[in-house]
């Protein structure tokens, strides 16, 4: 058994945060786990993305095509790594783009949203999830990443119990966000589990 999870987003956003707690909680399950990142500019708002493989794996990088989840908090970053998907892939991103510089600067464009959910559900199986919004409501849009673990948990991809990804979360944040982290998560969850 293993898993192959790519998540991605722009810098600032929590997609390394997550990836670590993904790995740690991997490790308290006693599975094998390999967490590598990829963040360039992402300290300007530049794109990253971090591989998290747990279990029978043998190496840190995802290949093309066997990603069993990506995890995107922002669509056009989920559209980027859509390569690592197949048909099977649960493909769990936030509606909210963040547009880049050179869209504000009016020297490009930012794709239709139409568009964007329309090619990666070709290539997947798409949930699309306001993580921004239910980070707001929750209390603070710093849980946006928690939000969307919460959705990860409830796809069934994990080879560990959603339990244990909400305690590792839990054991990684500051204890004033504990509460906020919770509400995040099980709200993520429910986005998934109607």
């Amino acid at each position: 058994m293993k898993n192959n999870i790519v998540l991605t987003g722009v810098g600032g956003q929590g997609v390394i945060t997550a990836a670590n707690i993904l790995g740690k909680a991997a490790l308290k399950a006693e599975l094998n786990v390999y967490v590598s990142e990829v963040h360039g500019m992402a300290q300007r708002g530049g794109s990253v993305n971090c591989a998290v493989r747990i279990g029978d794996v043998y190496g840190p990088l995802v290949a093309n095509g066997t990603a069993d989840a990506i995890v995107s908090t922002e669509p056009i970053e989920a559209l980027r790594y859509i390569n690592f998907s197949n048909n099977k892939t649960k493909i769990i991103t936030d509606i909210n783009p963040v547009i880049p510089f050179t869209v504000s600067v009016g020297s490009d464009k930012y794709p239709s949203l139409d568009k964007v959910f329309s090619e990666l559900s070709k290539n997947g199986d798409l949930y699309k999830i306001d993580a921004n919004k239910i980070a707001i409501d929750v209390g603070n849009i710093i849980t946006k990443n928690t939000v969307l673990l919460g959705a990860l948990a409830a796809s069934d991809v994990l080879l560990f119990k959603s339990d244990l990804l909400l305690s590792t979360i839990l054991e990684n944040v500051p204890s004033r966000f504990k509460e906020i982290n919770r509400k995040a998560f099980q709200k993520g969850y429910k986005a998934i589990k109607k």
